[in-house]
């Protein structure tokens, strides 16, 4: 098994300033996105009846963790992300286009292969936007995404200045690029390959298009058919969504801090549910919604909780900063380099 911590690492905070650290960049960030785009902090459900269409298959390829109740005999499923929820949610209360909502996700992913960045447990701000039919381009994705940005760098602002030890230096603008581009500058790349690449020399990246097949038959990575559209064809390929990659230094490897994009229209979700055969979700009430043109447009996103203090507290291991269940072997190694494992 691959080791979890590098060699030479040693954490620049102890265990009580880790966890005050965490708290000020959580508490910093969400206010900022809060304000940059104009988002109400909302209660979120844990879990959710099977059969509405809210729960969210990521690409299909981990199952949910279920149960039943003594009171009903459908059956319950922890949530996987809160992606159609959030929108359906913007719909049902009647939120104006320019407003939305936030919320603290949290989730199980009992199929997840951990390693340094990944967890069983999932916890991240998942936030959703009303937009009109106006803002469904490339240019206002790369507009919100660059106010998310500058979320980042006004937490890592203030977490120098309580933080001296963690001051570091950040790019002032992120980088915009297809995975259609990508792929012509690293062909014989992998997809991770090139993130590692392209990340390594911006630093921060946002990369466009995830979720259709690219000239080499293959997409860049695996989307869920319903909420993210990755067919609408724009100047630059086909996409109106992307994830927010940076390069961590302390693992001199690349970090996903966010999948994101504007979400599926009555065109893109009949092509997408075509294109991956679920055509039978049509009769679901969400997407029967969509389809009729009833649900609200909108722009939404993840953005890991314990990702963003793994990169700006310089941590090595996402056990550092959340606290989950680790095989033996990780706690092991953690004990031997005197290491906090949450």
């Amino acid at each position: 098994m691959k080791t979890a911590l590098p060699s030479a690492y040693a954490p620049k905070l102890d265990f009580t300033a880790t966890e005050k650290a965490i708290k000020q960049v959580k508490d910093t960030f969400e206010r900022s996105l809060s304000k940059r785009l104009h988002l109400l902090r909302v209660s979120a459900p844990r879990f959710l009846k099977v059969g509405k269409g809210l729960q969210d298959d990521l690409a299909g390829t981990q199952t949910p963790v279920g149960f039943k109740t003594k009171f009903t005999p459908d059956l319950v499923e922890v949530v996987h992300s809160l992606a159609k929820w959030k929108r359906y949610t913007l719909w049902k209360y009647d939120f104006k286009p320019g407003t939305g909502l936030y919320t603290d996700m949290d989730a199980i992913r009992k199929d997840e292969d951990v390693d340094e960045i990944h967890s069983i447990y999932v916890d991240q701000w998942d936030w959703e936007r009303v937009i009109t039919k106006r803002d469904r381009s490339l240019s206002f994705l790369k507009k919100i995404v660059k106010e998310i940005y500058a979320s980042i760098l006004e937490t890592q602002k203030k977490l120098e200045k309580e933080f001296p030890q963690l001051k570091k230096a950040f790019p002032k603008e992120i980088h915009f690029i297809h995975t259609e581009e990508l792929e012509k500058i690293y062909p014989k790349l992998t997809p991770k390959e090139r993130e590692y690449e392209i990340s390594k020399k911006y630093g921060v990246v946002f990369l466009i298009g995830i979720g259709h097949p690219l000239k080499s038959g293959q997409p860049h990575d695996l989307r869920a058919a319903d909420y993210d559209d990755w067919s609408t064809k724009t100047e630059l390929g086909q996409g109106l969504n992307g994830d927010i990659l940076v390069w961590d230094e302390v693992r001199k490897d690349v970090l996903e801090l966010s999948s994101m994009g504007i979400r599926v229209d009555a065109k893109a979700l009949d092509l997408q549910l075509k294109h991956l055969g679920l055509s039978e979700r049509k009769t679901w009430e969400f997407h029967k919604a969509v389809l009729e043109g009833k649900m609200c447009l909108s722009i939404g996103g993840g953005i890991g909780q314990s990702r963003l203090c793994m990169f700006l507290l310089q941590k090595a291991h996402i056990g550092e900063v959340q606290s989950s269940v680790w095989p033996v072997e990780v706690e092991k190694e953690f004990a031997a380099k005197k290491v906090p494992l949450l």
